[in-house]
């Protein structure tokens, strides 16, 4: 596999799309306060702009319905539910990002807008960019992995349960990871 740089202002800009089989969307919360609970979305799509001047622009979405937990049945459908992500009203969490271009080692921080349960809140991305490089098939790919943590509240998952000594049973606190491989169109 040959390397190639990011591009520069004497560079052509370049699309990707996202690769659903190397992308991941996963979303973490303190639960009972002494663990962290995990879930994902399987169904992840992400468009990745560069444009001329090495300037990164993302859009993504995640279909809800596609949550994945490691719980019984129970638990997904309260997490499609209006307590949590409203599936029926809010089928879609979608991010756009602003351009921005990555340093030297390929840390990024993008800034950009965050919708769950049709809710846009700003945020701010951080993560690191990879690539491109030749896969063995003459596709051309790169890496984006973003991270970020938001107020579950400020998007209206208000839900709770108290526990018996004081304290909440589910934290409001959420981590996000985006993990996207990327192929050139």
């Amino acid at each position: 596999m040959s390397t190639t740089t990011i591009p520069t202002s004497s560079s052509v800009a370049a699309s990707f799309s996202g690769d659903a089989d190397h992308s991941s969307f996963g979303f973490a919360v303190k639960h009972m306060s002494v663990s962290t609970f995990r879930g994902a979305f399987e169904d992840v799509t992400a468009a990745v702009e560069v444009d001329e001047h090495g300037a990164i622009g993302v859009a993504g979405s995640a279909r809800v319905e596609s949550i994945s937990v490691r719980s019984p049945v129970d638990l997904r459908v309260h997490l499609l539910s209006r307590d949590f992500f409203d599936a029926a009203q809010s089928p879609e969490i979608t991010f756009r990002s602003r351009p921005a271009v990555p340093a030297a080692d390929g840390a990024i921080e993008l800034q950009g807008e965050l919708t769950i349960r049709n809710v846009t809140r700003a945020v701010v991305a951080r993560g690191t960019w990879t690539g491109p490089v030749e896969d063995p098939f003459g596709a051309t790919r790169a890496a984006l992995e973003l991270s970020t943590t938001i107020d579950r509240r400020d998007y209206g998952m208000t839900w709770n349960l108290p526990l018996p000594k004081g304290g909440d049973a589910l934290g409001n606190e959420v981590a996000i990871t985006v993990h996207l491989e990327l192929v050139a169109s």
